[in-house]
């Protein structure tokens, strides 16, 4: 179902949590006059009702409404020309094949999916139909990023020989994923999957180049029923009305937060999910410092390492060439504070609001035999993702043109995830994974 020339384009979203908002907040009321935003579905009436609680704070009329299991008629009814899927990542084939088998394009969160079967549905359904699949890796619209492909594509480097990339997650932030859903590696394919897939997205876009091989190593460290040996954990099982919980910077703290309230404490009368579980509660799934050595097919290396329970957030990434060396530092927070330690990165929207302590970045080019030079970079700021978000929107639904030509198909969808599952079957295996005897594509 495509738009007719000089018409908008009918929107609906699947999967009405937090990161929903950002989508329907852009669709709204930053490209009303290219998109229109026509339906929710989701398997939570309350929490599509918040939603609308929140359009018409916005001016807007609230939208129908439906089940997720009547997810193929809103579609019909509807006449949604795309599909925006939020749901949880291993429902993200379901609702992806759905919509492509019935005519629709799918615009879809990362990671595309969580394991190679599903991975090969939706590769499967995209040859079958026509139909188009973008992943929203935003992080190809940060400013900073954008600077780096631009100047690894003029060679400022020369011939790319490797890469060392280290992502540090705060204990508010990093903590987060061990409160809800993403604890369980079954439905988030785990942080290699869930968080990583950005990360080694990016990789691929700035080497030109897709993964080959994968050998990894992963534990988890700090959370779950184990990491009560390092003194942290109170006993509680979530934090809600728990006495235990009052004095613990692991809690979040559902009633303080408006909008969480809505989405979750309000809500979970209708399924019983909690987003506030103890993050040393047994049952966690999913690892908490993560080591990848991947080589690609232009030859050249990656060191990985991802790190969940920083005292600070941001990352590194430094790019060794045959000419020098480019090196991009960001600091997201210096530290977390008491006061925000019960809170989310961004409130309810982790990466729309700029953490309270404070960051930088610095993006510094190393030539053979010059001075080091320090390359400004216009358009960075600390909102959305630095900047990414607006820049993304703008793209997929404003129609902007993008020169980078940055929206990642299905096929760019499937490579960053494989890098993460190859190190999964890494972890379990302790050997090295092709990542050709996951998944072959054309």
């Amino acid at each position: 179902m495509s738009p007719q020339p000089g018409k908008r384009a009918r929107y609906a979203v699947v999967g009405t949590g937090a990161r929903a908002e950002m989508f329907v907040r852009a669709l709204v009321r930053d490209h009303a006059d290219t998109a229109e935003l026509v339906a929710f579905a989701d398997v939570n009436q309350a929490r599509m009702d918040a939603h609308n609680r929140w359009l018409g704070e916005l001016g807007h009329p609230s939208l129908p409404t439906y089940h997720a299991d009547d997810f193929t008629t809103m579609l019909a009814k509807e006449r949604v020309d795309v599909v925006l899927v939020t749901s949880v990542d291993v429902t993200h084939d379901e609702y992806v094949v759905a919509a492509l088998d019935a005519g629709c394009d799918v615009v879809t969160e990362k990671p595309m999916t969580t394991d190679a079967p599903r991975c090969q549905r939706i590769l499967d359904a995209v040859r079958r139909t026509g139909r188009r699949v973008t992943v929203a890796f935003n992080y190809r619209y940060n400013p900073l990023h954008e600077q780096m492909r631009r100047l690894l594509a003029e060679g400022a480097v020369g011939e790319i020989g490797s890469v060392h990339f280290e992502w540090l997650l705060d204990v508010r932030h990093g903590a987060d994923y061990f409160r809800r859903w993403h604890r369980d590696k079954a439905s988030s394919g785990g942080l290699m999957v869930h968080k990583a897939s950005h990360h080694f997205d990016l990789v691929n876009w700035w080497l030109d180049a897709t993964p080959v091989q994968v050998y990894a190593a992963g534990r988890l460290f700090f959370y779950g029923d184990d990491g009560r040996r390092h003194g942290y954990a109170r006993d509680y099982d979530r934090a809600h009305a728990a006495p235990a919980a009052a004095d613990d910077p692991f809690a979040l703290r559902l009633a303080e937060h408006p909008r969480l309230r809505e989405l979750y404490l309000d809500a979970e009368v209708e399924d019983g999910y909690h987003r506030d579980r103890n993050v040393f509660a047994p049952g966690v799934t999913i690892e908490d410092d993560m080591a990848v050595l991947a080589s690609y097919s232009s030859g050249a290396t990656m060191t990985y390492h991802l790190t969940a329970y920083a005292p600070w957030e941001g990352y590194r990434v430094m790019i060794n060439g045959s000419r020098g060396r480019l090196e991009l530092e960001v600091t997201e927070s210096e530290f977390v504070s008491p006061a925000a330690a019960g809170a989310l990165k961004g409130t309810a929207l982790h990466g729309t609001e700029a953490a309270a302590e404070g960051g930088q970045a610095t993006l510094t080019l190393r030539p053979f035999w010059s001075p080091p030079q320090r390359i400004e970079v216009d358009g960075y700021t600390r909102h959305g993702h630095g900047g990414a978000d607006a820049r993304m929107t703008q793209v997929l639904f404003g129609g902007v043109p993008d020169p980078l030509d940055r929206a990642a198909s299905a096929r760019d969808g499937a490579l960053a995830l494989l890098t993460g599952l190859a190190a999964n079957r890494s972890f379990d295996t302790g050997a090295p994974v092709r990542v050709a005897d996951l998944l072959t594509l054309d």
